[in-house]
């Protein structure tokens, strides 16, 4: 009797799944979880090659890989049981249908940083987890003729901001300031930065979306309504499903821009010049956004002791170096320099 090739392919990646990794666990959900996954994802993709057990000698490095904050790097954090590195949109599907058939819990990380820790650790007392991981999925497709580009969760800012740079000089996107930080997490948390004046958050930029429900449907901004769309948009997208690629309404730049930063200590009147820049801010033309950040560092006045540093800075004022910029700056004690954007 001759054997559809699709149902050899499938029992092949049922039978490659369960002896890379059923036999390195002993957990019977987690082996139930494993043996459910290939039935859901693309064969030609297959998911064995994107999963990482406890067992794995890679797991310790894959799960330590976009964790910046050493807090959540000590041996009694909590770990999952598994990570599923995603590498195509079915293992997405595949995860998410199998974890709620098996019930496993799920955490979703995309490819930034997580200072909290929520996207890699479970804060449910006594309850298992995955991970799903999705740093893979970071492809952007940045299209200047009608002003738009589609990003993957896994992608982080630099990279978006860098691939339209190489597309367009005189286009951006309203993101955050911090290049390491990833789109997924940035993009459902409503997102804000030094463009935010002019052109409003993160969120009110983003024109659609991809997103896979818990019953494994990849819907999009028309699919799932309108309701869910305002949702994702700051709400949190790890709360109604898994988001995979977001799409982008860029915004027209000037090639040149204005780059200021001031930094004054408590001895050099920090305590004035932040005093001011709460009643200057707000009253600055949209172009002009001043960021006010302090810390604490080494007297260079008193041996030994520490001061506040307060920094005021930014890389978006006028759209060229005027006389109103310098002339505002030059009451911080401070000059603006042009470059490009």
């Amino acid at each position: 009797m001759k054997i559809p090739s699709s149902t050899l392919v499938f029992t092949l990646s049922v039978l490659s799944l369960s002896i890379s990794i059923s036999c390195a666990t002993s957990n019977p959900i987690l082996n139930d979880f494993f043996q459910c996954l290939p039935k859901y994802s693309n064969s030609s993709y297959p998911i064995s090659e994107a999963i990482f057990t406890r067992e794995n000698t890679n797991f310790q490095s894959v799960l330590l890989s976009y964790i910046r904050n050493l807090r959540h790097c000590t041996p009694t954090t909590p770990k999952p049981l598994a990570i599923v590195t995603a590498k195509h949109e079915s293992h997405v599907q595949a995860t998410v249908m199998c974890a709620k058939q098996h019930g496993l819990h799920m955490r979703i990380r995309s490819g930034g940083h997580d200072y909290e820790g929520l996207s890699f650790i479970s804060y449910i007392s006594n309850t298992s987890y995955i991970v799903l991981d999705m740093f893979y999925l970071r492809e952007i497709d940045v299209n200047i003729a009608d002003e738009s580009a589609w990003v993957g969760s896994g992608a982080i800012v630099g990279e978006l901001y860098y691939s339209i740079a190489e597309k367009s000089k005189v286009h951006a996107f309203p993101g955050g300031v911090c290049p390491s930080v990833g789109v997924g997490g940035l993009f459902s948390g409503g997102g804000y930065g030094p463009t935010m004046r002019k052109f409003g958050l993160t969120v009110d930029n983003i024109v659609d979306a991809r997103l896979v429900n818990v019953n494994g449907t990849i819907l999009d901004r028309k699919s799932m309504g309108e309701d869910l769309f305002w949702a994702i948009r700051g709400g949190g997208g790890a709360s109604f499903g898994v988001i995979l690629s977001w799409k982008i309404k860029l915004l027209q730049v000037p090639p040149i821009v204005t780059v200021f930063r001031i930094t004054k200590t408590l001895e050099q009147g920090a305590t004035d010049v932040l005093h001011r820049w709460q009643y200057v801010a707000p009253n600055l033309p949209k172009e002009l956004f001043i960021r006010a950040t302090s810390k604490v560092q080494n007297s260079t006045t008193e041996a030994g002791k520490k001061t506040v540093e307060v920094a005021l800075q930014e890389k978006t004022c006028l759209t060229k170096c005027n006389s109103r910029c310098q002339s505002l700056l030059t009451t911080f004690g401070a000059c603006c320099k042009c470059q490009s954007h």
